[in-house]
């Protein structure tokens, strides 16, 4: 059984986020601010790589059959969290017209989130919660320390592992089974 968590001693709110210093990436979870550095080069090499591997194919149907928009760390505001994953995806049959907003209200079919240890620990519990009960459909790890992916899926409102990889397995797992790449695509050689 998980233990209740601390009342923060008054919940965050949006101006809390827009005065966190520029250097931090700002998160409202659970009504508490969470503050993090800007990802470190492994971090933001495996994100910059998958972006890359699944944008080409999906989100621009070079070599793949496109419909997603794939978006590095968007801004999510989704019921009063306010999160900011490392990649999102939207199919376009569920969002057609790319909004010219500052942030996305509309949860992500897709989101991949890459571990680091300053995120590991709220990636894993507390947003993993709020990606279920915003019923994303998808949603991947990456941790660039460890050279893995885990993949998994929600069914009935509970997340079911679709797959783990290492190293430079091949990658082709749900929502981008269509196109295949190696995981050592998104670590340095």
């Amino acid at each position: 059984m998980n233990a209740p968590r601390p009342a923060p001693t008054r919940p965050a709110t949006y101006r809390d986020v827009l005065d966190a210093p520029p250097n931090m990436v700002a998160e409202i979870v659970h009504g508490a601010l969470h503050l993090h550095p800007r990802p470190a080069s492994r971090h933001a090499l495996a994100a910059s790589g998958l972006g890359v591997e699944i944008g080409a194919p999906f989100h621009r149907g070079r070599g793949g059959p496109g419909g997603w928009w794939i978006i590095l760390e968007p801004e999510l505001h989704l019921g009063g969290d306010v999160l900011v994953p490392d990649l999102a995806g939207w199919r376009r049959e569920r969002m057609p017209e790319y909004p010219d907003a500052p942030w996305f209200d509309l949860a992500p079919d897709w989101v991949s989130e890459v571990l680091s240890p300053s995120t590991r620990k709220i990636d894993l519990t507390d947003k993993r919660e709020v990606y279920s009960r915003e019923e994303v459909r998808h949603l991947w790890f990456v941790d660039p320390l460890a050279r893995t992916l885990e993949a998994f899926a929600l069914r009935d409102g509970s997340w079911s592992l679709l797959g783990a990889l290492r190293d430079d397995d091949p990658v082709r797992l749900p929502p981008f089974e269509a196109v295949e790449f190696p995981l050592g695509a998104l670590w340095p050689d």
